[in-house]
């Protein structure tokens, strides 16, 4: 027995729910009605009436029992759907707006509504902001079905949608504040103060669960790579216990842990997992989601009830009043303020009435209103939150569509337009080419044949016709040029995907180039029709320079993981470069795009591409051991990869029994991930090597040598770090292994002048080492490079023991300081 109910009776109704969704989906598809709305309506009958046959059974949607199956079953289910499929990267480009409508507009409405209800209720103040923060949190499902279906903009899709994400948790922990508040019995500047700190704690708190649990799980996923059933369980887990942990172990924000769970996963998360994993985990989720949500709105549909609607008619009208007022006072009094936010477009006003009308009201509100049956108004506020519900349901939901085509933001955008002219066309081509082949084997005459041949020609002129229209009266040439522009660097996203999912490239290096990428659409998106590339992070470039200053034996080998990583995403950039000037000429006749623009995107291409060459090319001359190295990396991996596709096919035409195939599959799978990344062991030199190479220490005797070779400490630095500066104080001597090192020195007035130009076998610093005076002159690694550190300390030692090597040294710095005087080079 589960709160007085038969488990049978339970899963019974479970069941029914689910059987009435299906039948009132198949009939919303026909009229062509909104679902979220025809199920509402549907749960109103159905629970009018079992209440006159069944009350027993209808009880059951009033009962706490609903109220947490709401709360801790269904609202997970959706909110970490909903997060694990948002567009993480437009989220970040509309965080402020939806953080604004998601917490000050939500508080700011639950005033209002507060404000308002208290004017004409008989309820105390603390009693009507709890049912302004009840009614503080939106529903968007019905109002995104609606965008998706007419084709919404995307900023509009997710200013909705973000909105819903975070103001659930703001609805959640304003109205567990306002309840102890009642609790206490009394309401004042203390509580205000303690409310304000309780919900940053448990904002922010709930944010820190949700972030760690969905490191562990992705961790724990890609410790499991290609089981399709172990990443759907951790992902459900994910959802389920990051919500119970944070809201009732805790105490924190339950909603909040769940969003930041699913969008850590949805970006960061999703590299962790195999395609097929992948493939799995979204069928999974878009199924409990549809079905979680079919049951949210029968539930809230048989939830209501109309005889109570009816006597508190009077009360229902104002809180209607109270909802709409509030949400304007919201939405259009700080719509404003958000455009001022840093990092932030303005909001049009169109935009901004479809964000006011689209605040319908669903699922957190009857999860929080069921659980107040203890409290004198309790009975009461179920009644005009359900009331509520569903007339947000009912009225703003059917009303969106028209609203949305009133405004013309149903209209797609220009570059929406063209690209569908354009698939069209490519389309009617693609079947039109297929004819010949189809009708020579036998599939139809050649009198259908004929008929066809002339329609498609009539299809291709009226697109093409369209296109051009398209093209010469709203298209200009700075357009199209982006328009190219975006679909190559959307096509070169996916190659950077297709090889990650390869393993090609590993996880950082992806997420390298596909933010460079993300970055250059972005801007081509602003208008720029010459992007700029670049891949190094600010974080990136804060490592460097904390690296400048640790120890040298801490600090060698992330330099030489740098090194390995510039080369790596160089290799991605080549591949990518290669493919889209490869498939350019297809894309531009396949969309009608003219020459000339063309070539101006193949120049920047072809740029692009001399640039990754230029750095694979210093990199295999510097490092060649390296270099080798990764290539036999790929070729394995390429190897394994043709096995696998081969014993797949195989196993799909019957010739290898499936459990056979899976083993093998299995076993190359696993060999695969063993071949990526790489060591970066060839990236050193050994010191004996290298000073062979120099021409002050290769006549050194062998016991003076041996010692020197073993206190050189092996240093390695990207290409463009700057690796001693001007003016500076040095004890050390650098010995070049591989790489070139770049002299200049900056004058007065701050201009810089190139001195010389070091290779492998140089030195520089003998100054510093043996004078103790700055640094004339700035060196710099033009490519990648090593290098051997000779430190004061070490060198006055040896130099104690063997006094030719001082000899040696400062008859160079002598020779250096002469070439110096005559062109001037600078000793550094």
């Amino acid at each position: 027995m589960l709160g007085g109910f038969d488990t049978v009776t339970l899963v019974a109704g479970v069941v029914a729910l689910l059987l009435v969704a299906g039948a009132v989906r198949v009939v919303t598809d026909c009229l062509q009605f909104p679902y979220a709305v025809a199920l509402v309506l549907v749960g109103v009958a159905i629970g009018e009436v079992t209440r006159r046959v069944a009350p027993d059974m209808a009880a059951i949607a009033q009962t706490p029992i609903a109220a947490d199956m709401i709360l801790f079953v269904l609202i997970p289910t959706l909110i970490f759907e909903a997060a694990f499929h948002t567009n993480v990267r437009l989220l970040r480009q509309n965080l402020w707006p939806v953080l604004t409508l998601a917490v000050p507009a939500a508080m700011l409405s639950s005033f209002v509504v507060a404000t308002i209800v208290w004017l004409v209720s008989p309820f105390n103040f603390a009693a009507c902001l709890l049912l302004g923060a009840i009614l503080s949190s939106t529903d968007p499902v019905a109002v995104v079905a609606i965008f998706r279906k007419i084709g919404a903009p995307a900023r509009l899709t997710m200013l909705v949608e973000g909105e819903s994400l975070l103001n659930d948790a703001t609805a959640i922990v304003l109205a567990r504040i306002m309840l102890s508040v009642i609790a206490a019995g009394a309401f004042g500047a203390s509580n205000f103060s303690q409310g304000v700190v309780e919900f940053g704690m448990v904002f922010l708190g709930g944010a820190a669960v949700g972030w760690i649990a969905a490191i562990f799980i992705g961790w724990l996923i890609s410790k499991v790579e290609d089981d399709p059933f172990t990443a759907t369980v951790l992902t459900s887990i994910l959802a389920y216990a990051t919500f119970l942990i944070a809201e009732r172990g805790l105490q924190l924000s339950g909603v909040v842990a769940v969003v930041i769970a699913g969008l850590v996963m949805a970006d960061w998360g999703r590299t962790k997992m195999s395609p097929h994993d992948e493939e799995h985990v979204e069928h999974f989720w878009h199924f409990a989601s549809n079905a979680a949500n079919a049951m949210l709105f029968l539930l809230i549909g048989f939830s209501v009830q109309i005889g109570h609607l009816v006597a508190n008619i009077g009360l229902f009208g104002w809180v209607v009043v109270a909802l709409l007022v509030s949400r304007a006072v919201a939405v259009f009094g700080l719509a404003p303020l958000m455009a001022r936010l840093p990092n932030t477009a303005s909001i049009s006003f169109a935009y901004q009435i479809v964000v006011y009308w689209g605040g319908l009201r669903g699922g957190i509100a009857i999860a929080i209103v069921l659980g107040l049956s203890e409290y004198p108004f309790g009975e009461m506020f179920v009644a005009l939150v359900m009331g509520s519900v569903l007339f947000t349901l009912v009225v703003q939901g059917m009303t969106m569509e028209r609203l949305v085509r009133w405004l013309g933001l149903d209209k797609p955008a220009l570059a929406d337009r063209v690209a569908r002219a354009e698939s069209q066309l490519d389309a009617l081509r693609a079947a039109s080419a297929s004819i010949p082949e189809l009708r020579a084997g036998g599939l139809f005459s050649q009198r259908i044949g004929e008929d066809l041949e002339r329609k498609l020609a009539t299809d291709i002129g009226r697109v093409s016709g369209e296109l051009e229209v398209l093209r010469h009266t709203e298209l200009t040439r700075e357009q199209e040029k982006r328009l190219l522009l975006e679909r190559c660097l959307a096509a070169e996203h996916a190659l950077y995907h297709g090889l990650f999912r390869k393993g090609h490239l590993s996880e950082s290096t992806y997420r390298d180039l596909a933010a460079a990428v993300q970055m250059q659409a972005d801007a081509v998106r602003d208008g720029a029709t010459s992007p700029q590339r670049t891949v190094l992070a600010a974080s990136r470039r804060l490592l460097q320079r904390l690296l400048n200053v640790a120890p040298a034996a801490m600090a060698d080998r992330p330099r030489q993981g740098y090194i390995a990583a510039d080369y790596k995403r160089a290799w991605g950039e080549f591949q990518a470069a290669t493919y889209i000037l490869g498939d350019i000429e297809r894309l531009a006749l396949a969309h009608s795009t003219p020459p000339e623009i063309v070539a101006e995107v193949c120049t920047l291409y072809l740029r692009w591409q001399a640039n990754a060459r230029q750095q694979l090319d210093a990199t295999a001359e510097q490092f060649p051991e390296f270099v080798t190295a990764q290539q036999e990396r790929l070729a394995q991996r390429l190897i394994a990869l043709a096995q696998t596709d081969n014993i797949q096919d195989k196993a799909e035409a019957g010739a290898v029994p499936p459990g056979i195939a899976d083993d093998l599959v299995r076993e190359l799978t696993a060999a695969s991930r063993t071949l990526r990344g790489g060591s970066v062991a060839p990236l050193q030199i050994s010191p004996a090597e290298l000073l062979r190479k120099a021409p002050s220490f290769k006549d050194m005797p062998e016991a003076e040598f041996a010692k020197f070779a073993g206190v050189l400490v092996p240093r390695s630095v990207p290409a463009g770090q700057v690796i001693v500066a001007q003016g500076t104080r040095g004890s050390s001597l650098m010995l070049i292994a591989r790489g070139v090192v770049r002299v200049v020195s900056t004058d007065a007035k701050g201009g810089e002048h190139d001195l010389a130009t070091l290779v492998a076998g140089n030195f520089f610093g003998e100054m510093a080492l043996l004078t103790n005076q700055p640094r004339s002159a700035t060196c710099r690694a033009v490519t990648p490079r090593a290098l051997y550190e000779l430190r004061r300390a070490d060198f006055n030692n040896l130099a104690a023991q063997y006094p030719a090597a001082r000899a040696a040294l400062e008859a160079a710095n002598r020779d250096r300081r002469k070439s110096r005087d005559a062109q001037p080079e600078p000793a550094v």
